[in-house]
């Protein structure tokens, strides 16, 4: 079942970090031939659903839409469903559609696991310098990934529409007769990271080592804590580092988690936030220095 259009809400959300307000279209609802039918919107990478970190790259939108069956997310989002079910890309993207209000819309397919909000960010802040339709990202070969993309939403309406009255129907059409039919800017990917989808299983073992090729353990760990406890806080993790490193040689080895642990309860008892958790490591780093100090000094009067 479709979204009822609604009235235009209010697009300036604190949430969004990008001057542009947009909404986002997530399509979700693919057979995954080549995955043999599993379901992969859920299939996890670094322990996050592929959708869970496609949501997470715009998360700056006002409204996003997913276009397939309802599941568990990592954050609150509004469902479509293309008529009929497994109708392709263009019902699906015509059925999100009806749940956007904003001029400009992320486009984005669910098997991208390294999609970004600075990728995003990107592609909108091009759409911004542009007269064209959309901008779409373009993996290291120079083919377009259209499902990586920022559009003009009236432009897509307007040319769904045409393509129905065309051909009497928008099940089973390609991508390809919506997008060729669009002024378009191509924004590269040279690594080929945020272009790189997944539609094999060895294309999701591939991302599943890549984590660890380009050194991004850590913050795909921390990226992954946050979402499962529920967190959307940016913190100086070289900061806590530092913490843990002070309190583990100037007190004890086990201090240093302990630390850290009550420095977050510290901080959320404070209200939370980026300045908060500042406020408490900058106090625990005092404390641990000064500990430090006391005993390389061994004077009690120092």
């Amino acid at each position: 079942m479709t979204p009822e259009p609604r009235e235009p809400r209010d697009h300036s959300s604190p949430r969004s970090p990008y001057q542009q307000p947009y909404d986002a279209v997530v399509l979700a609802g693919g057979a995954a031939r080549r995955l043999g039918g599993a379901d992969k919107p859920g299939l996890p990478v670094a322990g996050r659903a592929l959708i869970d970190r496609v949501l997470d790259a715009c998360a700056g939108a006002a409204t996003t839409v997913v276009v397939g069956p309802r599941r568990a997310t990592v954050r609150p989002v509004e469902w479509a469903r293309e008529e009929p079910p497994g109708g392709g890309p263009l019902p699906a993207l015509s059925a999100g559609l009806r749940g956007v209000t904003a001029d400009v819309v992320v486009v984005l397919a669910a098997d991208l696991p390294f999609l970004s909000r600075t990728t995003v960010a990107s592609l909108l802040a091009a759409l911004r310098e542009e007269d064209g339709d959309g901008v779409v990202l373009t993996d290291p070969e120079g083919r377009d990934q259209t499902l990586a993309a920022a559009y003009r939403t009236e432009a897509l309406r307007q040319h769904l529409a045409l393509i129905a009255a065309e051909h009497g129907t928008l099940t089973g059409l390609p991508l390809r007769l919506l997008t060729g039919e669009l002024a378009l800017r191509r924004l590269p990917d040279p690594t080929g990271r945020a272009s790189f989808d997944c539609d094999t299983w060895d294309d999701l073992s591939t991302a599943r080592a890549r984590i660890r090729e380009h050194g991004g353990v850590l913050d795909e760990w921390i990226a992954a804590a946050k979402a499962e406890l529920g967190i959307d806080l940016d913190v100086d993790i070289r900061l806590l580092l530092d913490l843990a490193r002070d309190a583990a040689h100037g007190v004890d080895r086990p201090a240093a988690p302990l630390t850290t642990f009550l420095v977050g309860y510290a901080a959320a008892t404070a209200g939370g936030g980026e300045q908060a958790v500042a406020e408490a490591v900058r106090r625990a780093s005092a404390l641990a220095e000064r500990w430090a100090k006391e005993a390389e000094s061994g004077d009690p009067g120092a």
